[in-house]
C-alpha cells in the first residue's frame, strides 16, 4: 500500500474504514516484526528500508516509528538505528508483546478475556486483603477517573483508570497478579493508541459508576460482589470497544 503523506486524509481500506497513513504503517511495521520473528533487542530495518518494503514514504515511516516508540514496541537509538524494544517485566511480558498485534480484533478480544479472568480474581482477593491505605488509593483513583471524564481530559481519565485497576491488583497482595494486570493494560493501551486514537469512548460515564460498584464491594469485604462487579465492568468495556470498531468501520 502506498502511503505518501503524514497529514493526508485517512485511507480507505477494504472494510470501508478510514485511518491515517502513519497508523496503517505502524500496523504494517508490527506485522513485519512478527513475520521476521524479531525478538526484543533485535535490530530492525532502517527507516529507508521500511519505506521501500512497505511502499511508503520515509516521512510517514518516521511518524509511525514515533507512535511505536511511544507505546514501547520500538526503540530508536541515535546513530545506531531501530531496535525491537526490550521489556524486562515479569512473566515473560516481552513474549506477549512479540505476538500481540494491537489491531488484530481476535487478539484484542482474547486480551479482554484474559483481563476478565485475572481482574475478577484480583478483585475477589482484594475484598479480603485490602488495607485501609490501599482502599483509600483505590477510591482516589476512581475519583481521578471521574474528574477526567467530567473535564474531558483523556490523559487524566486514563491515569485514574490505570491506577484504579492496578490498585486493586496491589490490594490482592499477589505480585504475579500485579505484573499480569499491568502488562495486559499496557497491551490494551497499544490497541487504543493505534486503532482508536486513545479515545475515552462512549462507555466512560457508565465506567465511573462501575468503578464505584467495584470499590464498594471491595470496601465491604464481599468477594463475590467484587468479582461480579468487575466482570460486568470488563464486559461492558469490551462491548464499548466493539461498538467503536463498528462505528469506525460502518460509520
Amino acid at each position: 500500500m502506498q502511503v505518501d503523506s503524514v497529514n493526508a486524509p485517512a485511507r480507505e481500506q477494504a472494510t470501508g474504514s478510514y485511518r491515517p497513513g502513519y497508523e496503517l504503517v505502524a500496523e504494517q511495521i508490527l506485522q513485519l516484526i512478527a513475520e521476521l520473528r524479531l525478538r526484543p533487542g533485535d535490530r530492525m530495518p532502517t527507516e529507508n528500508e521500511l519505506a521501500t518494503q512497505l511502499g511508503s514514504s520515509r516521512t510517514v515511516v518516521r511518524e509511525a516509528v514515533k507512535i511505536l516508540s511511544a507505546i514501547g514496541r520500538v526503540k530508536a537509538q541515535k546513530g545506531r538505528g531501530l531496535y525491537v524494544a526490550d521489556d524486562d517485566g515479569m512473566l515473560g511480558s516481552n513474549r506477549w508483546g512479540g505476538f500481540f498485534l494491537p489491531t488484530d480484533l481476535d487478539h484484542v478480544y482474547m486480551l479482554f478475556e484474559f483481563r476478565r479472568v485475572q481482574e475478577t480474581a484480583a478483585s475477589r482477593l482484594a475484598a479480603t486483603r485490602a488495607t485501609p491505605t490501599e482502599l483509600r488509593a483505590i477510591e482516589a483513583a476512581a475519583e481521578t477517573c471521574r474528574q477526567g471524564h467530567l473535564s474531558g481530559e483523556t490523559a487524566l481519565f486514563d491515569r485514574g483508570d490505570d491506577d484504579f485497576h492496578l490498585g486493586i491488583a496491589k490490594a490482592a497482595h499477589n505480585d504475579f497478579l500485579v505484573a499480569s494486570v499491568r502488562e495486559a493494560r499496557r497491551l490494551q493501551h497499544q490497541s487504543s493508541t493505534i486503532g482508536l486514537h486513545g479515545t475515552v469512548g462512549g462507555h466512560a460515564a457508565e465506567a465511573i459508576e462501575e468503578h464505584a460498584a467495584i470499590y464498594r464491594a471491595i470496601r465491604d469485604g464481599d468477594p463475590d460482589a467484587a468479582a461480579h462487579a468487575t466482570a460486568v465492568h470488563l464486559d461492558n468495556t469490551l462491548e464499548d470497544y466493539r461498538r467503536e470498531i463498528r462505528r469506525r468501520v460502518f460509520g
